[in-house]
């Protein structure tokens, strides 16, 4: 017999939602298969099984929060009695030393009372294309919700929580030819677990650790004409500008270790591989999961292995490692037109590259004036690792490498 874990995905994770059993009581489960899905603060994770065996019975029922270290399911040989995952039938078969974190954890907390959504009258209804769907499919209006995502923009979990829900009435239009409206009290809305994340981990980031920005203004003509040489020679795996940025970082990591290795009390953390992890914006939020040994990639397989990483992120697909053993990070807003991203580094990282977009600018070249592709990146480091000088360094070892692109590709 052996406890099934809920895991810890990243350092400052505390508990996790167990969404969904993938397996029943009784069922034979192999290595590595899923057998669970949990919700973390910043993602939708599969628990693997570590052992082949049968999953003897569940401890924990769907929807609970399960703090971490916390046994959810029992795993053995033989068969398995199914066997309900209500918290008082579990808790009296789990080890004592257990037994009061199973029940807390089973116990849902109370639901906060539905708050009145404030919308002023005319205001324009910003939802996802996902959740305006499940709209329109159950019957619910959209102008009665309160978004919990960025910048109140209505979500998927928004029209869910509505389904069955009676709907709010919209404030009344001002009685009168003429007459002020009546003013509208500021009212609070719920974080969603992402948000209350993002905020505790980068205001931590900030108040501890001492940024310094570098930036670099870099030429892509000759990196955005490979690129497409390379794309018209196989359309079956195009590469991106982010990922040829990406490659140049990995290789400019690889000789200026100090922006991948991490500051420490007792001295610096050295980290024998190195994981870039690449910003991707969700419904909810921003997550950064890492591409594994980024520099031993070629810069075809690094294009594959993001866009699969990319697909997996918004899935839930995630691995652990993936979701936790980044070392350094990219943010790219050039999608968005974004001349220049200074961004906040990841806790437990030293440095992050932010990303602006490609775009022609007159530039000086041999005494002429000509338009060119240009691109800044602005680095943002911790200076209890390293100095301004070798962030100036190693952004012009990534600049040189995407200015001379077929060292990227050799």
């Amino acid at each position: 017999m052996a406890e099934v874990l809920m895991p810890q995905m990243g350092a400052d994770m505390s508990e996790g939602v167990l969404l969904r059993w993938l397996v029943a009581p009784g069922d034979r489960v192999e290595r590595g298969q899923a057998i669970a899905e949990i919700e973390t603060d910043k993602a939708n994770i599969e628990i693997e099984a570590f052992e082949a065996g049968t999953l003897q019975r569940t401890l924990v029922a769907e929807g609970a929060t399960v703090p971490v270290g916390a046994p959810i399911a029992i795993l053995g040989e033989g068969g398995g009695a199914p066997a309900a995952s209500a918290a008082p039938a579990t808790a009296a078969a789990a080890p004592a030393s257990t037994v009061a974190a199973i029940v807390a954890a089973a116990t849902p907390a109370a639901a906060p009372a539905p708050v009145a959504p404030m919308r002023a009258v005319g205001e324009r209804v910003i939802a996802s294309p996902v959740a305006r769907r499940m709209a329109q499919d159950t019957g619910v209006d959209l102008s009665t919700l309160s978004g919990s995502g960025p910048g109140r923009r209505i979500v998927r979990r928004d029209v869910e929580a509505a389904k069955g829900r009676a709907p709010v009435a919209a404030a009344p239009a001002a009685a009168g030819n003429g007459a002020a409206p009546a003013a509208v009290a500021a009212h609070l809305e719920p974080l969603s677990r992402m948000r209350q994340t993002i905020a505790r981990r980068m205001g931590a980031s900030k108040r501890e650790m001492p940024h310094y920005y570098t930036t670099v203004d870099v030429d892509m003509t000759d990196a955005v004409a490979l690129r497409r040489q390379m794309n018209a020679l196989d359309e079956q795996s195009k590469v991106s500008v982010n990922d040829l940025i990406v490659r140049a970082a990995a290789l400019g990591l690889a000789l200026h270790p100090e922006f991948n290795n991490r500051y420490t009390e007792e001295g610096m953390s050295v980290r024998p591989q190195i994981n870039v992890c690449i910003a991707i914006a969700l419904e909810e939020g921003l997550i950064a999961p890492a591409l594994l040994d980024t520099n031993r990639l070629s810069l075809r397989d690094l294009g594959q292995r993001t866009r699969d990483l990319a697909e997996r992120a918004r899935s839930g697909k995630l691995t652990p490692e993936e979701y936790s053993a980044g070392t350094f990070t990219i943010s790219n807003l050039g999608m968005y037109g974004i001349d220049v991203l200074i961004p906040i580094i990841q806790p437990n990282q030293s440095a992050i590259l932010g990303v602006g977009a490609v775009k022609p600018r007159a530039v000086v070249r041999d005494g002429q004036i000509v338009a060119r592709d240009m691109m800044t990146l602005a680095l943002a480091a911790d200076h209890r690792a390293s100095d301004g000088a070798q962030g100036a360094q190693f952004l012009a070892v990534v600049r040189d490498m995407l200015e001379q692109p077929l060292r990227l590709v050799l």
